[in-house]
């Protein structure tokens, strides 16, 4: 009875997940943001689906195909989502807004910095 809900409970979320992945894909407006918007959810939703395979199959060979299934997404979605954000950028598809790229030199390094032991003034 209680392995029943956790697999229901675990298909549902996983559904939730890829249905708000899948309305990110189809509403947002360049590829950046679609990416971002099918990896995240994808990556949890899919996660959901194969743990509610290993509650039902146990740890015999089915559940263990479904956690290395798990330890794949979590190693080839993020990569991927990567590739396809600098794919896009190197062949020049913009950001929308004032969305841009981090100027390496612009960045400060944490060996770099001046640090200083007075707070900030704050606006309270």
């Amino acid at each position: 009875m209680i392995q029943t809900v956790v697999i229901i409970a675990l298909i549902v979320v996983g559904v939730f997940f890829l249905t708000v992945g899948t309305v990110g894909l189809l509403r947002l407006p360049n590829v950046y943001n679609r990416m971002h918007a099918t990896s995240k959810p994808t990556t949890l939703g899919t996660a959901a689906i194969f743990l509610a395979g290993f509650v039902e199959f146990g740890p015999g060979s089915e559940g263990l195909t479904a956690l290395i299934g798990i330890v794949f997404l979590f190693l080839t979605v993020p990569t991927g989502a990567h590739m396809i954000a600098r794919a896009a950028e190197r062949i020049g598809i913009p950001f929308l807004g004032s969305v841009t790229w981090p100027d390496p030199s612009a960045v400060e390094r944490p060996d770099r910095a001046e640090r200083s032991d007075e707070a900030e003034p704050t606006d309270d």
